[in-house]
């Protein structure tokens, strides 16, 4: 096995006429994902290059998960871009991604015109209707190995500048067969996909369905402003298996919405990308007994997910979830500032070595050689590990703990003070919907912002209760809606901008 084609060859062998991928107005099935991919990958040949990037512009839709194979069938590798991102930050990837082509479709054709970009623009409906060059299709394939790339996909750097984390085949692949054996992915699972394609956590929902011969709905995002209708058109496509931002899965915790719709085929629900607050996932645990659901984290950086933790017990609103233990041929190592192991209890970042760690960033080897470093405790032959910049610590239970991003952690009147756990606590109140904490370094002051029907004072009340002065925010701010990224999760940084002039 060395190119995820094959799990979508296989299942188009198998399953021909099932659905593949469906969204609101559309249905492929695995037979014509097939053709429609190799038809793009024909075409894309003509360009006669190896391993460079193609960005594909369209929505997240059903065509767009061809148009990404049709890439990799030409023996390069795809690179999301969102078609709702502005055009004057495509340009900015571009600068570094310098991709041979972009694909697109007619509705972004104009958009595709509009970039700066002196490579070639293939439209989707033209060359997925183009003639299958079958011995050209053979020659790439008899040329490819499990360390090609696959895709990149790009994330906001410290600098303002993205950074694109390329992930090759055999990560995707040891990343797959882990999700398949652990969860119980099979032909029978249907996918509710939630997240953009541009987003790392994507890659569970695309690969674990053409592994399994199973079926992905890509939910329509307008549905998650009418929580009852998008439950609705769930029941409607016999969703069994979801895999959200915590941020999503609130949506529907917060407004009740299980009371009204119940969801009785759901078997898995799976949450990652920020820290899931317990007192909502009490409520879907409560309205669906019997239900898995399990915690993943992981960057980017390493395919999807490193860790996690299959929830087992009861845990109080106030209480933090832990992100559990290693995948399965994913080690992860806990280092201290001094470049040794920590012990149980003691705090450290969370490293990650293995089959699911990305290349590197494209055309970034500053940025690459920062966070992809010699494993410290292997002196004696080259390894690479990825410092994911997260601190964690090991519980009693041999669980890993998430305490907060390294940029996260502050340092204030002589203390090291955590903002996730003053989050922890103030979303453990009933009247709360969300909260985050930043840290304004310009006034050295910690600003709590937070949504909910509550006063500050009952906030402060509870801060005093739970939370050692030190701690104890200089500054509430309550919003009607917290803004979010792209990708769903509150925009920290929209936040600090925000407050610190205030």
């Amino acid at each position: 096995m060395k190119n995820i084609l094959e799990y979508l060859e296989a299942s188009a062998k198998y399953y021909p006429e099932k659905a593949a991928f469906t969204d609101e107005s559309t249905e492929i099935t695995y037979r014509l994902a097939v053709n429609k991919a190799m038809a793009i990958g024909s075409s894309l040949a003509s360009l006669g290059v190896r391993n460079a990037p193609v960005a594909v512009l369209m929505d997240n839709c059903a065509d767009s998960l061809v148009a990404y194979f049709g890439v990799v069938y030409s023996g390069n590798f795809y690179v999301v871009i969102d078609a709702k991102m502005p055009s004057d930050r495509i340009n900015v990837i571009f600068e570094t991604l310098r991709p041979v082509a972009v694909l697109t479709d007619r509705k972004h054709e104009e958009k595709a015109l509009g970039l700066k970009f002196g490579g070639r623009i293939f439209i989707y409906e033209d060359s997925s209707s183009c003639p299958i060059d079958y011995p050209k299709m053979n020659e790439i394939r008899m040329r490819a190995i499990d360390t090609d790339p696959l895709y990149a996909l790009f994330t906001s750097g410290s600098t303002g500048v993205p950074k694109g984390a390329v992930i090759c085949h055999r990560s995707v692949i040891a990343y797959a067969e882990w999700i398949q054996e652990t969860f119980g992915i099979d032909e029978s699972t249907q996918f509710g996909s939630q997240t953009p394609f541009y987003f790392s956590m994507s890659v569970l929902d695309i690969f674990s369905t053409i592994k399994a011969g199973c079926t992905l709905h890509i939910l329509p995002k307008k549905f998650f402003s009418f929580p009852v209708r998008l439950l609705q058109y769930m029941n409607e496509k016999h969703v069994d298996t979801i895999y959200w931002v915590p941020s999503a899965l609130s949506i529907i915790s917060n407004l009740k919405a299980l009371d009204y719709v119940p969801l009785p085929e759901l078997k898995r629900v799976l949450f990652a990308g920020e820290v899931m607050p317990t007192k909502q996932l009490n409520y879907w645990i409560s309205k669906l007994p019997g239900v898995l659901f399990a915690n993943l984290y992981g960057p980017t950086e390493i395919t999807d997910i490193c860790t996690y933790y299959v929830v087992d017990r009861k845990f109080a609103d106030d209480e933090a979830l832990p992100i559990g233990r290693a995948c399965s041929n994913c080690d992860v190592i806990v280092i201290k500032d001094d470049g040794t192991e920590a012990a149980p209890g003691e705090e450290g970042e969370l490293c990650v070595r293995g089959s699911f760690l990305a290349l590197g960033y494209y055309n970034n080897p500053e940025k690459t050689s920062q966070v992809f470093v010699q494993n410290p405790l292997n002196p004696h032959y080259p390894e690479l590990i990825y410092k994911t910049g997260d601190l964690v610590r090991y519980n009693e239970r041999g669980e890993l703990i998430y305490i907060t991003r390294t940029d996260f952690q502050i340092k204030r009147m002589g203390y090291r003070i955590e903002l996730g756990e003053i989050e922890t606590a103030v979303g453990s109140m009933d009247c709360i919907k969300a909260c985050a904490c930043v840290f304004d370094d310009q006034n050295d002051r910690i600003v709590l912002v937070y949504q909910g029907d509550v006063g500050d004072e009952a906030v402060r009340e509870v801060i005093k209760a739970k939370l050692p002065e030190y701690m104890h925010p200089n500054r509430l701010v309550q919003v009607d809606s917290m803004p979010l990224n792209s990708n769903g999760k509150i925009d920290r940084n929209r936040l600090k901008s925000s407050y610190h002039t205030l």
